[in-house]
C-alpha cells in the first residue's frame, strides 16, 4: 500500500484528495496545510472552476501536518503530492526528493526552466521519481486520441488544431497573479504544449501571435513547425479572453491519414473514418470530473510500486513543455519565428 501525503489544501489539493479515494493499492495518509481549519477538515472555503465545492471532510485516520518538513520526516509516506502554487513547486519538490520521497507535482513543473532543470537534477541524484501532473492525457477524449496516434490504427498524424479558452479567473488570487503562475500562456496553455509533445514530439520552430496585457501574454495562437516526419500543420489557440457567460472550453480536431477525430467540451468525441463510418466511442469517466485525476494518480502510484514511470508523467517532458511555452511567448513578443533547441 503506497502512502501518499498531499501538500497544499487549495482547490487542486482538494481535487487530488477526492480523486485518491478511488485508488488501488494506495491511500492518502497525511495532508499539509498552514490553515488550522483545513487541517481539521473544514474545506468549505475552497472553490474552483470545475468539480464540487469545498465541504466538511472526515479526516479521521489521516495525519495533518503544518509544515512540509513534518511530512518529510514521516517514514510512512512514500509519495509526496505537491499541490502548492506554481512559484513554490521547485523548492518543495527538491526538499521532498532529497528526503528520499517520490514526488508528483501539479503542473506546470515550475515557473522557470532553471528551476525545472534543478528539480530534474535532484531527481536523478536521489533515484526518486519526479512526476508532473499534466492531467490532459488522462481526460477520456484526449486519452482516446493519444492512443489512436500511438497505435497507428489511423495512420500518420497530418495536422490539426487544439483550443483551450477560459474567462479571466476570479476564483483564486494565486491563479490570477502572473508573477505566481506565469499567466495563461504558461499556467493554462502548458496543457496543450505537453499534449502536443506527447503526440507529435518536439517541433523545430514555432510562430505565435497573441494578445498582451501589461507585459503578460493572455491569449495566443501558435503554429508548430515540424520536419517532414512530423505533422504538416498543427496549431493551437489558448488563453483567457472569454466573457463570463462562457467560462471554459477546450477541444481538438485532429487529421490522421485514415481518420479525423473531433471533440469540443459539451459535444461527444466523434471519429470519422476513411471508409465513411462515423463513430462516437464509449468513454469511461461516467461524467465524474475527478476521474481523470484518479487515473493520473493511479499512474503515479503504479510507478512507485513497479519502478517504471508513465511517459505522461515524465518530468523531462513537462520541462520541455514549459520550454515550448516560453518559446511561444518569445514569438508573440518579437513577432518572429522562434527556433526550438
Amino acid at each position: 500500500m503506497v502512502k501518499i501525503g498531499i501538500v497544499g489544501i487549495g482547490f487542486m489539493g482538494m481535487i487530488h484528495y477526492l480523486a485518491a479515494q478511488r485508488l488501488q493499492n494506495a491511500q492518502v495518509a497525511a495532508i499539509v496545510s498552514r490553515d488550522p481549519k483545513k487541517r481539521a477538515g473544514d474545506w468549505r472555503g475552497i472553490r474552483g472552476n470545475f468539480g464540487p465545492p469545498g465541504q466538511l471532510m472526515d479526516l479521521r485516520g489521516i495525519k495533518a501536518y503544518t509544515t512540509l518538513s513534518e511530512l518529510l520526516a514521516d517514514p510512512e509516506i512514500e509519495l509526496v503530492d505537491i499541490c502548492l502554487p506554481t512559484h513554490l513547486h521547485a523548492q518543495a519538490s527538491i526538499e521532498a526528493l532529497k528526503s528520499g520521497k517520490h514526488v508528483i507535482v501539479e503542473k506546470p513543473i515550475a515557473l522557470s526552466l532553471e528551476d525545472a532543470d534543478r528539480m530534474l537534477d535532484v531527481s536523478r541524484q536521489s533515484g526518486k521519481f519526479l512526476m508532473v501532473a499534466q492531467v490532459l492525457p488522462f481526460v477520456p477524449e484526449f486519452h482516446y486520441a493519444l492512443q489512436l496516434a500511438r497505435s497507428g490504427q489511423a495512420g500518420k498524424l497530418l495536422g490539426g488544431h487544439l483550443e483551450r479558452i477560459i474567462s479571466k479567473p476570479d476564483w483564486s488570487t494565486e491563479i490570477a497573479d502572473p508573477a505566481k503562475t506565469g499567466g495563461p500562456a504558461i499556467d493554462l496553455h502548458i496543457h496543450d504544449t505537453h499534449y502536443i509533445l506527447l503526440m507529435a514530439g518536439l517541433p523545430k520552430a514555432i510562430y505565435a501571435r497573441g494578445v498582451v496585457e501589461n507585459g503578460t501574454v493572455v491569449h495566443l495562437t501558435s503554429q508548430y513547425v515540424y520536419d517532414r516526419e512530423g505533422p504538416s500543420c498543427l496549431s493551437c489557440s489558448s488563453g483567457a479572453l472569454c466573457q463570463k457567460g462562457r467560462e471554459f472550453t477546450h477541444g481538438f480536431e485532429l487529421y490522421f491519414e485514415k481518420a479525423t477525430t473531433s471533440y469540443r467540451l459539451g459535444s461527444p468525441l466523434t471519429v470519422y473514418w476513411a471508409d465513411g463510418r462515423t463513430e462516437q466511442p464509449a468513454l469511461s469517466d461516467g461524467g465524474d470530473p475527478t476521474a481523470a485525476f484518479t487515473a493520473e494518480l493511479q499512474a503515479a502510484v503504479n510507478a512507485v510500486r513497479t519502478g517504471h514511470e508513465a511517459p505522461e508523467l515524465s518530468g523531462q517532458l513537462a520541462r520541455d513543455a514549459l520550454m515550448i511555452c516560453y518559446r511561444e511567448i518569445e514569438s508573440v513578443l518579437s513577432n518572429k519565428i522562434v527556433a526550438v533547441p
